[in-house]
């Protein structure tokens, strides 16, 4: 059984900070790949995509063609088709209450004021590949920028050993209306969307999570191009009272351990009893998993079981920690979700695990991690859109301001600024 953490005696840190090895050389490396991909453009993808990947794109092709999304919806069930169009409905729906408008003020003077709201024109998503690929993923990054507005999607995910995409990812691509799609991951890919190369036009934004590699290279070509936020590996965090089911919540903690040796799950009670039941159920479960050396290392490295005195003072732990996915598995969750400070999304009540929003509910599932949910936020549809503020001043109102401008640039010692008014009302 699990050693059970002492409230009293947790280090937030050792809960959100992840060891990916040397860090400085992971930079150096990747520093490297962006700079052979801005360099040398195709040529160095297709070199970087049979050393990383072991395909060779001269044979399989840099761009997915429309025969093989045309194959790819061959190749899936008429169940899982109709899973994913209602899915992309939900994440849809729900992301057009998002949606903001253009807006202008006008004041009695005639003067206006305003701000335009304009979608992005080009937007590359990542969809991770390697341990496991998502079509999820293709939908949360997508229909945002779809109900945005945004002009060009491009998509990018790491090609498997045969060349190709999984056909559950190309087909939720194709349902999203996303045709541009490379066969590229990595560094390298990010690479390409900043950069853009012969094949790859540049964009204006990356957005979806990936590897270590991913996320430094979105890191480093910040400012060359936005970036939704620098993801790391899933977490999950559940506060429970004793009337919560041990079952259930190991189910729940192993949802996001089979993702990544480096994924978290801590789970915060002031019921012992149901720490230790639930630590019982949690290796009882491990062996039913197909991912079960995966979720193993995750659960024995970064898996937590805390006791806490009450709740109150459990969530205060969870706001400190500010996990990805939290879940409220107490008797009244709507009494305590005022309480939540920090947290990507909130899971609550029994019937509500985080898979439900990982999938179909229509939240998105792009979240902050590793704490900085206390400065991130959810990718949406604002992430995809842009605000140019519009100024239209009369003659009265200047001849009102003129003064007071003039005053303020002049203690800035820029006369220029002062000047370009005063032609105006002298």
């Amino acid at each position: 059984m699990k050693t059970i953490l002492e409230y009293e005696k947790i280090d937030v840190r050792s809960l959100t900070q992840k060891s990916y090895g040397d860090d400085q050389k992971l930079e150096g490396t990747v520093a490297g790949i962006l700079s052979e991909v801005k360099r040398d453009g195709d040529k160095a993808l297709a070199e970087l995509t049979l050393k990383f990947d072991g395909v060779d794109l001269a044979q399989s092709g840099l761009r997915v063609k429309q025969t093989e999304i045309d194959e790819a919806y061959t190749l899936v069930s008429e169940d899982y088709i109709a899973a994913v169009r209602r899915a992309r409905d939900n994440v849809r729906a729900y992301h057009e209450k998002q949606k903001r408008n253009s807006w202008f003020s006008t004041a009695e003077d005639g003067s206006i004021l305003g701000q335009m709201i304009r979608p992005l024109q080009r937007v590359g998503i990542y969809v991770p590949g390697g341990t496991a690929a998502y079509p999820s993923s293709v939908l949360m990054n997508a229909v945002p920028a779809v109900v945005a507005g945004v002009e060009e999607i491009v998509m990018v995910s790491p090609p498997l050993k045969n060349g190709g995409l999984l056909p559950e990812v190309l087909v939720a691509a194709a349902e999203c209306g996303v045709a541009e799609i490379y066969k590229i991951g990595g560094a390298q890919a990010v690479a390409a969307l900043a950069f853009g190369t012969q094949s790859v036009a540049k964009v204006d934004k990356i957005t979806g999570p990936g590897n270590i590699f991913v996320t430094l290279a979105k890191k480093q070509v910040y400012g060359q191009v936005d970036i939704d936020m620098l993801a790391g590996p899933s977490e999950i965090v559940i506060l429970a009272d004793g009337g919560a089911s041990p079952r259930e919540l190991a189910a729940d903690l192993l949802s996001q351990a089979e993702h990544d040796r480096l994924a978290s799950a801590i789970l915060i009670s002031p019921d012992r009893s149901l720490l230790e039941e639930t630590s019982l159920e949690v290796e009882k479960q491990l062996g039913l998993l197909p991912r079960q050396e995966m979720a193993r290392a995750s659960w024995e490295g970064y898996g937590a079981l805390i006791s806490a005195p009450d709740l109150e003072k459990g969530m205060e732990l969870v706001n400190l920690i500010a996990p990805e996915h939290f879940e409220l598995c107490v008797e009244e969750p709507f009494a305590w979700l005022g309480r939540v400070k920090n947290a990507g999304a909130v899971f609550l009540g029994r019937y509500t695990p985080e898979p439900v929003g990982d999938y179909f509910a229509g939240p998105n599932h792009v979240l902050p991690t590793g704490g900085t949910a206390r400065f991130y936020s959810v990718l949406d549809v604002d992430a995809f859109v842009k605000k140019i503020s519009v100024v239209n001043y009369s003659e009265q109102a200047l001849r009102r301001d003129a003064e007071q401008i003039m005053l303020l640039a002049r203690r800035e010692g820029l006369e220029a600024h002062a000047r370009a008014i005063e032609v105006r009302v002298k």
